[in-house]
């Protein structure tokens, strides 16, 4: 998802039923469940699938490669945590 998102960043997300384009979602991978996907919406069909797409042009996938995905149990993602808040160190207690 660059450059929205770097690898290793965070992202808070939130469950919202009300799609809209531009929106960035998370859901599960329509063919491979185990993995999760963070997707730009991009259009609605008129089965209510989504045509979603990357927002990284140097090799980001979308639609084109899986086809449109059913978002019912998708999550909007409402803040990208900086990176710089990503610590990798445990806290102390």
């Amino acid at each position: 998802m660059l450059p929205f998102l770097s690898p290793g960043q965070g992202l808070i997300a939130v469950r919202w039923f009300r799609r809209r384009p531009g929106q960035v979602r998370v859901f599960q991978h329509p063919t491979q469940p185990e993995m999760w996907l963070v997707k730009r919406l991009d259009h609605a069909l008129p089965d209510g699938r989504w045509h979603v797409v990357a927002d990284n042009p140097n090799g980001g996938v979308g639609s084109e490669a899986f086809g449109p995905v059913d978002l019912a149990t998708s999550w909007l993602v409402i803040l990208a945590v900086p990176l710089s808040m990503m610590s990798r160190r445990r806290p102390r207690h």
